[in-house]
């Protein structure tokens, strides 16, 4: 007899199996005939014009990580309110429990707060626009090429 831990690995190994089997079957069905357009860059339906190699600006990955940073924050904040609410539970420890679980998130939000200060005074939150460099790539194919395909293939 299975456990329930037994049924659930077994679906997550019918799942990755199915998977499995469907792209095995899909690469044997498909076409492969590559040529010179499919091959090249897309870009949202338009032609592709200079390198593709664009420097994306670091920051906003800083920014993206301290944002989901205190989205957890928020996530750990609904539950404690819950239960800090209980008045129960607080009847039961003689209100010790209100006093632990407010000095216990108190700590909380203040690492939080601590972690946002470091990053504010060290200026990973400073939207500095860096100076832009333009990537030199060695490529293979020579530049003239390029150009070469996308006039042929220009739409009118």
């Amino acid at each position: 007899m299975l456990s329930d831990f037994g049924y659930i690995l077994l679906f997550i190994i019918a799942a990755i199996s199915l998977i499995g089997l469907m792209l095995t079957i899909a690469r044997f069905l498909r076409p492969d005939r590559p040529n010179e357009e499919k091959l090249t860059t897309y870009e949202s339906g338009e032609d592709p014009l200079g390198n593709a190699n664009v420097q994306f600006n670091v920051r906003f990955y800083v920014i993206a990580l301290i944002f989901v940073l205190f989205e957890i924050e928020l996530l750990f904040l609904f539950p404690w309110a819950v239960v800090f609410g209980n008045e129960d539970l607080i009847a039961q420890t003689n209100g010790q429990w209100g006093w632990f679980a407010m000095a216990e998130m108190t700590v909380f939000v203040l690492i939080l707060i601590l972690g946002l200060a470091y990053a504010w005074v060290k200026g990973y939150l400073d939207w500095v626009r860096p100076e832009p460099k333009i990537p030199e790539v060695k490529s293979p194919v020579p530049a003239d090429l390029y150009k070469q395909v996308n006039e042929k293939y220009k739409r009118v």
